[in-house]
This record gives C-alpha cells, structure tokens and sequence, in this order.
C-alpha cells in the first residue's frame, strides 16, 4: 500500500517553482500600467562626506550617530538610509559616507535645512568635514 502523506522532493520543487514565477511575466505593458504616478515622486537629498585626516574613528562614529538621529528629531525626514564606500573603482575621490535622506516634497527639504537639529549636526561634523557633495533629485 502506498503512503499518501509522503511529499517528494519533486513536488516541493515544482510547488516552489510555480510559485515564484507566478508573480514575474514577460509583457511589459503590465509593467508601464504600474508606472509611480506623479504625485508620488519623492525628493531624494544626498550628502557626502569627506572627514579631515587624522580624525578619529571616535569622532567619526560621534558624527554617524548624531546624522542617524536626525529623522527621529526632525519629521519632514520620510525616509533614511546611509553606509560608507565600499566601491572598488577607486573615484570616491576621498568621500567616504553617503547619507541618503527622503522628503516628500521641496516644502519638507526647505523646513530640514535651516531646522535647528539640523543646525546642531552641523556643528558637530564641522571640526571634522573636510569635504561635502550634495546631490538633490526628484525621482523618476
């Protein structure tokens, strides 16, 4: 007599497979339907950083600390991410942190930058910055 509640490793492979295609196809005018409409584009505000030689990794994390409180203290900030170059291509020209900082609209950005917990951060990174690049976009 054969036992039905074994499951063989065929059919969990099949099941599997079944499903992860199910959500990918190949015609792409379902795709363009799902285009982000408009009024959903967010303002990405990019900020990097290059910290004085000779700064501590103490200070640095002092200054990594302080720019990840931010959203936390200032709610025009919808969304954060940062990290530290780990490019191999060697054109980071010295920069070594990225802090990546989301706002819903330019009204958000304007109330973020003169804000004074913004202020402050700036006063702590300023005895270690060597160089800063910013970047603002809207996304398409």
């Amino acid at each position: 007599m054969k036992n039905r509640n074994i499951i063989y490793p065929t059919s969990i492979l099949f099941v599997i497979t079944a499903l992860f295609f199910s959500g990918f196809t190949m015609d792409n005018s379902i795709l363009e339907s799902k285009e982000t409409p408009k009024d959903a584009k967010k303002l990405r505000h990019v900020v990097m950083f290059k910290f004085k030689e000779g700064t501590s990794q103490e200070n640095i994390t002092i200054v990594e600390k302080a720019f990840k409180a931010l959203p936390n203290k200032i709610p025009e900030i919808k969304g954060f991410e940062w990290g530290t170059n780990n490019s191999p291509e060697g054109l980071d020209k010295g920069f070594t942190h990225c802090f990546f900082l989301t706002f819903d609209n330019e009204e958000g950005r304007a109330a973020y930058l003169p804000h004074s917990d913004h202020k402050a951060f700036g006063e702590i990174l300023g005895p270690f910055l060597e160089d800063v690049l910013v970047v603002d976009y809207w996304t398409e």
